[in-house]
């Protein structure tokens, strides 16, 4: 038991679910949002509960805000940063002990371009930024037409399936392990691993499920840096040989990238597709509009991305004292971003709860963040949406659930673990 493991723990979690577990008990309002089974079910009854007159709410020892513009705002503000809250304030001299020790690379700690700020930030993000531009984006389109055609032919005519196990998930991992430079072989492995660490992003997770999250996470580590090494000898035509060779980043900030990639290249499509079935298959007259008007395709994601959100929630925290929305915030405040909430914001969104594929401002959603740490995948996970809901529903066009679907024990990352469905008579079509 690493000394740093507990710490971090007792720090970014063990302290808050203490506390979170006393709220619940009282049925706070909040602690079940982010704690209780509803927050995982159905969230979006108890962010209306809380949403009130909108603006900036004090839950301690957070602020929190529901509201679109404030989101958007504070997300481009640069009097906010990142970081976890710093709820466990060691001596000096205990602290410069555990820096000694640091931990593998993961998500929610520096160098992630999640958890770092200017000037730091445009210098881990300007190599990779160059494998996502919309010319970069297009020059996969055919790989991903022909990872999806793959998984199509494989489910079975008329079966069972589980569309998020055998469809959803492997879109993603099959074209982010491409861009790394990954063997097709190593693919389960990695969603077993991003199984592992995904909890990091929620506050207030079990000892167990930290644990098991730093062991997968030097797993991680150790792949990788066997894997920079091969690369290093033998560079190839993929976004890790480039940074490898290009020499701007160390060793473990290429760890750290690498890492941050195969999760954010995954984590976000993957419940985006998975929830994109569920809506479609759920509103009949939308997937006819789709199948009538195939132009709304890209429109559809749009929409399914504001109505539902596959990231919940992010934070920041005030560098220095402010005031914003009539609030006065100390430096160190940190303020709980509800993305869920601010894409049901019925002053922007009209009728929120309403799925409509041809909303007009469906795009304004903040699903995919915004300010300086908005979604370098953004345009390919919308891209792999777009053509993997498309070419499933017009190749299993009687594809209808079996059961219902089992949500991912996730506050933060929300989404299915399982989807069962009966695929119906297979349909020979091309799209």
């Amino acid at each position: 038991m690493k000394p740093q493991y507990v710490y971090r723990w007792v720090n970014n979690h063990g302290l808050i679910r203490a506390a979170k577990q006393v709220k619940l008990r009282r049925g706070d309002l909040f602690a079940r949002l982010n704690g209780g089974p509803e927050g995982i079910e159905n969230p979006y009854a108890l962010i209306e509960e809380l949403r009130g007159a909108g603006g900036l709410h004090r839950v301690p020892p957070v602020w929190v805000t529901f509201d679109h513009d404030l989101c958007r705002e504070i997300l481009r503000d640069n009097r906010f940063g990142t970081g976890m809250p710093n709820v466990l304030r060691l001596p000096d001299k205990a602290q410069r002990a555990l820096e000694r020790w640091p931990v593998p690379p993961n998500p929610v700690d520096p160098p992630s371009m999640l958890m770092i700020d200017q000037p730091e930030h445009t210098r881990m993000r300007k190599p990779v930024a160059a494998a996502f531009t919309p010319r970069a984006v297009a020059r996969l389109r055919d790989r991903v037409t022909t990872v999806t055609d793959e998984l199509l032919a494989a489910l079975p005519d008329n079966g069972p399936a589980d569309l998020v196990t055998e469809f959803a998930a492997q879109v993603p991992i099959a074209i982010i392990s491409e861009m790394l430079g990954f063997p097709d072989a190593d693919r389960e492995m990695f969603l077993h691993w991003g199984d592992d660490i995904s909890p990091l992003l929620d506050l207030g997770i079990s000892w167990q499920a930290h644990s098991r999250a730093m062991e997968s996470s030097e797993r991680v580590h150790r792949y990788l840096l066997d894997h920079i090494e091969r690369l290093r000898a033998e560079p190839g035509d993929d976004i890790l040989s480039s940074l490898v060779t290009a020499g701007e980043l160390s060793t473990y900030e290429l760890c750290a990238s690498a890492t941050l990639l195969m999760g954010a290249g995954f984590e976000t499509t993957v419940n985006l597709i998975g929830k994109g079935i569920i809506w479609l298959l759920n509103h009949p007259d939308q997937l006819d509009r789709l199948r009538a008007e195939p132009d709304l395709w890209p429109n559809a994601v749009e929409e399914i991305l504001r109505i539902d959100a596959p990231v919940q929630t992010t934070a920041r925290t005030a560098r220095t004292d402010l005031e914003i929305a009539g609030r006065r915030l100390r430096a160190g405040s940190t303020v709980v971003l509800s993305l869920a909430g601010a894409n049901r914001d019925p002053a922007v969104f009209p009728d929120p709860a309403r799925f409509d594929i041809t909303r007009e401002n469906a795009k304004n959603h903040l699903g995919f963040s915004s300010g300086i740490h908005v979604c370098l995948g953004a345009g390919l996970a919308r891209m792999e949406a777009v053509h993997a809901l498309r070419a499933l529903l017009e190749t299993f066009p009687d594809l209808r659930l079996t059961a219902p679907p089992t949500r991912r024990p996730l506050f933060t990352l929300h989404g299915y673990s399982h989807l069962p469905v009966h695929t119906g008579p297979r349909v020979r079509t091309r799209v």
